[in-house]
């Protein structure tokens, strides 16, 4: 009982120091993001063709905390993920060390890589689509703080969505998923992935088919990818029972 309560009170301090590890690290590149927000946001308002106005002096400061959350969210997600490893690797085989510890930089990769595609689909598709629509028939006012909303609002959940071929390789691994689960929910993924693309674009059929059918592509994507993990893990597991 006593060694059970000193395990207990081992991983609740082992975890605690992951998490401040993590939490340091965020705070780091949240305070680098605070100082270089200007660089960032004159590259944004780049490619803005009208003129933005700010209502009110807190607009800025929304602005200026969303940017270095989400550079300190990014740039933080390889030492989660690290300390994550960290923790949870007592509890994994020898194979699936290697494995999963080879997954970290993807995951960084693909979020910015998400982010990239997120802006590209704003600024090239819609944008130029919802000023299309108005056409000189309203005087038109935009604001810094609806701006960057909207931007974020685009851009931020492709981010999170380029990491579900990941995330799934990965359960995969660990045999919590399959490839004939994935192909057989494969209707209700699907449905909520065309949600999520309503979500995100504007009320025009062709936006919603621009920003769904990527989101469709990493799902079929993460079941190629899912098939490959599940064909070697299997291969593994009869090497295994063949030694035996």
């Amino acid at each position: 009982m006593a060694d059970q309560e000193m395990n207990y009170v081992e991983h609740l301090g082992e975890l605690r120091k992951r998490i401040i590890l993590t939490l340091v690290t965020f705070i780091a590149f949240f305070v680098v993001g605070f100082l270089y927000h200007r660089p960032i946001q004159a590259y944004f308002l780049n490619d803005v063709s009208f003129e933005l106005h700010m209502t009110s002096p807190g607009e800025i400061i929304w602005i200026v905390f969303t940017i270095a959350s989400i550079i300190a969210i990014a740039a933080t997600l390889p030492m989660f993920s690290f300390q994550l490893w960290l923790f949870i690797r007592p509890a994994l085989t020898k194979v699936e060390k290697r494995v999963s510890l080879m997954y970290i930089p993807f995951i960084f990769i693909l979020f910015i890589a998400g982010l990239v595609f997120g802006y590209f689909i704003f600024i090239k598709f819609i944008m130029p689509f919802l000023l299309d629509l108005n056409d000189g028939m309203f005087t038109e006012i935009y604001t810094v703080e609806r701006y960057f909303k909207f931007l974020f609002r685009v851009t931020v959940p492709f981010a999170v969505f380029f990491e579900i071929p990941l995330i799934l390789m990965f359960l995969t691994s660990l045999g919590i998923v399959n490839p004939q689960f994935l192909i057989k929910i494969r209707k209700y993924a699907y449905l909520i992935l065309v949600i999520m693309g309503t979500i995100l674009s504007p009320p025009d059929f062709i936006l919603q088919l621009v920003v769904a059918v990527p989101l469709i592509l990493l799902y079929e994507i993460s079941i190629i990818l899912s098939r490959i993990v599940f064909r070697k893990r299997m291969k593994r597991q009869r090497e295994y029972l063949d030694e035996d």
